[in-house]
């Protein structure tokens, strides 16, 4: 229709018009079917696209059960539970392979027996204490001695007695001649408190059972082997004694006869042995066998002319030396004297390392003094951490 014209009047040539307008709504309605049809092809298309995973109707574990990924397990069993590494643990573990290909990890508390021990590996565990452990020990002709482990522990690392690691004032006290005497023994074990190193004669009786007992109360021990003094044989420190005119042979025999006594010690000890210990020819086979066995060397300080410090740096071998011998005189008021003294060298010097034997007197004075000087601050370690390493 022309708007510009007449009412009721029509242009020439309006039918023409009417055949183009319906050929045009016939063009756009195919183009408007070819536009459907082609969406809808483009809709049920697939594309190379990556898939989502499928939806796992695997239940999920309880928000308050722990639950960790891990790589798949290498054994084909992935439902059966794993056992636990070793008492400590106590833990129930199993894996499950989920519908996606996950595996699943899920821990609950286990039934534990005995208290839990919380320490390293390298130290043994208190409610073993009076057990040797079997990675230590050689077996020999004179019997059970210590050695390095296959992966390098000493039983001188293993046996000792924990200790707080702070850098405050340490003391270390040894009290000697266990297994001399059973009363003396059973005394010097039962009062003296934990942290009190004990001595045990190589010469003694017994010593196994008084090596079980001290090491269930917590101690540590060392093992005292005779040695040669200047006034031998007039002063004869016992059977086995090592001889600075022997063979290194024969010392060494006797060596390792004092060393099967008993186990669980972190150390050689010298009971008197001024003349063995300044003898250089003597002392390098004996010291060398004593470092190849893990072992630390305490020297008791009684002679000045010891050459053992010098043998521990050579060869890399734990030493250390006593600072003061608190019993010369057996008497409580001398006794207590000595630890006194004791004690301003190790706050002088940060630690120090007191000697001893299981006299009456003694067990009775270190005991009270040491109480007192826990107040003070003082530290009691096993005298194993107060040694110089030497390491080379």
């Amino acid at each position: 229709m022309d708007l510009h014209g007449p009412l009721g009047l029509e242009r020439k040539g309006g039918g023409r018009g009417k055949r183009f307008l319906r050929l045009s709504t016939l063009s756009s309605t195919m183009a408007a079917l070819t536009l459907l049809g082609l969406s809808a092809w483009t809709a049920f298309l697939p594309l190379p696209l990556r898939q989502d995973a499928p939806i796992s109707l695997t239940p999920t574990p309880p928000r308050d059960q722990l639950t960790a990924e891990v790589s798949p397990p290498t054994s084909g069993n992935e439902d059966a539970p794993i056992k636990t590494s070793g008492p400590q643990d106590g833990a129930n573990v199993r894996r499950t392979t989920t519908a996606d290909g996950n595996v699943v990890t899920t821990f609950t508390p286990g039934g534990r027996k005995g208290p839990v021990i919380i320490g390293t590996s390298t130290t043994q565990d208190p409610r073993l204490a009076g057990q040797p452990n079997e990675d230590l020990i050689e077996r020999a002709a004179e019997g059970d001695l210590p050695t390095v482990s296959a992966s390098g522990l000493r039983p001188f690392d293993f046996y000792a007695r924990p200790w707080s690691g702070a850098r405050g004032t340490r003391i270390a006290i040894v009290v000697g001649g266990i297994g001399l005497s059973q009363t003396g023994s059973q005394k010097a074990i039962q009062d003296l408190p934990e942290d009190i190193t004990l001595a045990f004669a190589a010469t003694g009786n017994s010593l196994q059972r008084w090596m079980q007992d001290a090491r269930r109360k917590g101690h540590e021990i060392i093992l005292q082997v005779p040695m040669e003094p200047f006034d031998y044989p007039a002063n004869d420190p016992g059977r086995g004694t090592l001889l600075a005119e022997k063979a290194a042979a024969a010392n060494l025999v006797n060596l390792h006869k004092a060393m099967a006594q008993i186990s669980n010690y972190t150390g050689i000890m010298n009971y008197m042995g001024a003349r063995f210990l300044a003898d250089d020819k003597a002392m390098d086979p004996v010291m060398r066998d004593i470092g190849n066995r893990g072992l630390m060397f305490l020297d008791d300080g009684s002679t000045a002319r010891s050459l053992s410090g010098d043998f521990a740096k050579a060869i890399g071998l734990p030493h250390a030396y006593a600072d003061v011998v608190i019993d010369s005189q057996v008497d409580r008021q001398a006794i207590l004297s000595k630890l006194d003294e004791l004690e301003r060298i190790a706050r002088r010097n940060g630690q120090a390392i007191g000697v001893g034997a299981a006299f009456d007197e003694t067990i009775a004075a270190v005991t009270d003094w040491r109480n007192e000087a826990v107040a003070r601050g003082i530290e009691f370690v096993g005298v194993s951490a107060l040694a110089n390493e030497n390491r080379p």
